[in-house]
């Protein structure tokens, strides 16, 4: 029988050994297996941001958009019916933009130009200051007669407006809003209602009219932020509730005139 015993591997030989079996042994997948730890996110390092949900109005003011499109020619049927169908099956903001992208602004100006000229006015000069405090009034009534509510005045988060064989005007540009969402009912029988808001503020119109119309005027233009949203309902009998966009007269003046074509 022999005496000798084995050797004792040295350090560096039983580190190159573990390696190389490391490296030999198979890979482990499967239901048992256990998931790879994430990589922790480093700091300054960009997270991706979750796509905003678009609500209705969202889709509405696209749909209404390429509506405006096929009227200029810009659009053919086939092509609106694509868009139509994809905006109402749009979920989030990121699949509604593509859908306007190669389309200008009402009127025909870049998309782009367009934005900054509706935030240049005077009303979408401080909304975050125009937002906040008590109602002037939260109702107006016209029998056989009118009412008007304009300048400065702040709207309170409920306005109810009457009109019975009279009219009313409910002018919203130069006002305050005592909440960012507003709801204003009106009930107009044998009357008319209008109401004016300034561009760049959304409008939800969900009113009824029995052989009577609620009708809305004018495109908002793009949102601007911190801009206040106003919900008009009501009934409509042998009447109706304008809902007018339009900007400041002082705003009016500041832009180019165009001459006139004799």
């Amino acid at each position: 029988m022999s005496d000798e015993r084995p050797k004792k591997p040295l350090p560096e030989e039983q580190l190159s050994r573990e390696t190389t079996s490391l490296e030999k042994a198979p890979s482990v997948s499967g239901p048992g297996a256990s998931a790879a730890p994430a990589s922790p996110v480093l700091p300054g390092q960009p997270v991706a941001a979750p796509a905003l949900r678009a609500s209705d109005a969202d889709r509405e003011r696209v749909v209404e958009r390429l509506r405006d499109a096929v009227a200029e020619g810009r659009l053919d049927m086939e092509e609106f019916q694509e868009r139509l169908e994809a905006a109402y099956a749009s979920r989030t903001y990121a699949e509604l933009e593509p859908l306007t992208r190669d389309l200008p602004a009402v009127g025909g100006a870049p998309a782009g130009a367009a934005a900054v000229a509706a935030g240049s006015g005077q009303e979408q000069a401080a909304w975050p200051e125009r937002i906040g405090g008590a109602g002037t009034s939260s109702t107006a009534v016209a029998v056989m007669s009118g009412f008007q509510r304009k300048g400065q005045w702040t709207v309170p988060a409920r306005f109810n407006a009457v009109a019975f064989w009279g009219g009313g005007d409910l002018d919203l540009r130069e006002a305050s809003f005592s909440q960012r969402e507003v709801v204003i009912t009106c009930i107009a029988v044998m009357g008319g209602i209008q109401i004016t808001v300034p561009p760049g503020v959304e409008v939800d119109v969900r009113g009824i009219g029995v052989m009577g119309a609620f009708d809305q005027r004018g495109n908002p233009g793009p949102l601007q932020p911190g801009a206040p949203r106003v919900v008009v309902t009501g009934f409509a009998m042998w009447g109706g509730v304008e809902i007018r966009v339009k900007p400041l007269k002082s705003d009016r003046e500041n832009k180019p005139r165009r001459r006139k074509e004799l």
